[in-house]
């Protein structure tokens, strides 16, 4: 069941930042098409401050049915929409991705990218990218690269796209889990502390080519 024309949004934006991820802003939708929904530009609750939305920027959002019951589904911003308001264009979620269970979390996707890692001891080294999203990476550890969770890591990943372009995209991250792999390497587990927003968009890109080339398949 999808949402109808003039009902309140309730969102929350997928940033990698918790204080920011438990803010709640309310829109309402203005249209929709086949594939987008064109909401007003969401107002923080409480107080009423506009929140800019930037161009793959993901989201998870709720919209309330008879009885209050609250119905969850994630989404990112497509584009702006200029009427006799400012609009801004969502994805529209297809009929099973509306749940009763909130489902926050970045598009991650698997990808073998190239890493490089500075850590705060000087320690320095290369490595390949386990999977990569909006809100941080995964990549691969050696046992004589001494990464612990809590570590806070500078970093930058390179991103190619399917035009050929490459980008270098530099983050701090920090460690939040060790897995260790039966191989005698291990799996670094980062979310991103810092991150310029138009870095982190980069990122949404290449998640959002790669996840078409998979359904593709």
């Amino acid at each position: 069941m999808y949402p109808k024309i003039n009902d309140v949004l309730y969102i929350q934006l997928d940033t990698g930042d918790e204080k920011e991820a438990n803010i709640v802003y309310k829109s309402r939708i203005s249209d929709m098409d086949d594939e987008s929904m064109y909401m007003e530009v969401p107002l923080q609750e409480g107080t009423g401050r506009l929140k800019r939305l930037f161009i793959g920027d993901e989201l998870s959002a709720y919209f309330l049915t008879e009885g209050g019951v609250k119905n969850y589904f994630n989404s990112y911003v497509l584009s702006h929409h200029e009427d006799v308001i400012r609009l801004v264009r969502i994805k529209k979620p297809e009929p099973d991705q509306i749940t009763k269970v909130q489902r926050r979390s970045f598009l991650r996707v698997q990808a073998e990218l190239e890493v490089a890692v500075t850590a705060k001891d000087g320690t320095q080294f290369l490595t390949k990218s386990e999977d990569v999203g909006g809100g941080g990476i995964s990549f691969y550890v050696n046992p004589e690269q001494r990464i612990k969770e809590g570590s806070v890591l500078h970093c930058w990943i390179l991103v190619p796209y399917k035009n050929g372009s490459v980008e270098h995209v530099p983050f701090e991250g920090e460690v939040v889990r060790i897995k260790e792999l039966p191989t005698n390497r291990s799996i670094a587990m980062l979310k991103f502390k810092q991150i310029v927003d138009m870095e982190r968009q980069k990122l949404i890109r290449y998640c959002f080519e790669r996840q078409f080339d998979f359904r593709n398949r």
